[in-house]
């Protein structure tokens, strides 16, 4: 047990540290972030950003350990979202949201997951030469039929409503089709500067 409670204790040493070090602190979610993209973003931010990743109770813990030496550090603990992660820096909240909104890639949409704006498919022809893709098309709500031997789309359709989930059937027509509506990457959630708490949406 004493094995397990030193390499918590220096678990939260270390983000105390990093939260001494660093004039700026960001939570960001991790959920739903691929390896892969992980690991490039992680290359690409290097020299720019400390990324730490750990479990909630022990960042809260740490939060909790430094709050007398920064204000209304503590707070951030109320803005985890999904799968956070704390990122470190010394770029301001507004730099360094927009270096991470930089590095984020599109990606296909997964069956379950929910659309992050209006899904739209755009009017216009298709590959698909003409057959079983008529109903397939048709199933998911767009307007379809065939012109100069390909199968078209024949008016703009919202096919997901930002917000709503995204349904098998829906997902397997957009990867088809090359369209990735999904934006893979680290969403700032919340940073924190001399004692104010930035919310996204800033």
């Amino acid at each position: 047990m004493a094995n397990v409670a030193e390499y918590k204790k220096k678990i939260v040493n270390d983000i105390v540290k990093l939260t001494r070090d660093y004039p700026i602190m960001g939570i960001v979610n991790m959920e739903g972030l691929p390896a892969p993209q992980l690991q490039a973003m992680r290359s690409e931010l290097r020299g720019k950003i400390d990324l730490f990743m750990t479990k909630k109770r022990f960042m809260k813990i740490a939060l909790d350990k430094i709050k007398n030496e920064k204000k209304d550090i503590e707070l951030l603990a109320e803005k985890f979202e999904g799968m956070p992660a704390l990122i470190f820096t010394k770029e301001n909240p507004f730099k360094l949201s927009k270096i991470l909104q930089k590095s984020k890639t599109n990606a296909p949409a997964k069956s379950g997951q929910t659309a992050p704006d209006d899904i739209v498919i755009k009017k216009g022809p298709t590959p698909f030469a003409p057959g079983p893709i008529i109903s397939e098309l048709s199933s998911v709500g767009l307007k379809v039929g065939v012109e100069g031997g390909k199968v078209a789309v024949k008016e703009d359709a919202v096919i997901v409503k930002r917000g709503d989930k995204i349904k098998p059937k829906v997902a397997e027509i957009l990867t088809r089709l090359g369209i990735k509506p999904m934006e893979v990457g680290l969403g700032l959630v919340a940073a924190y500067e001399d004692g104010i708490i930035y919310q996204k949406d800033i």
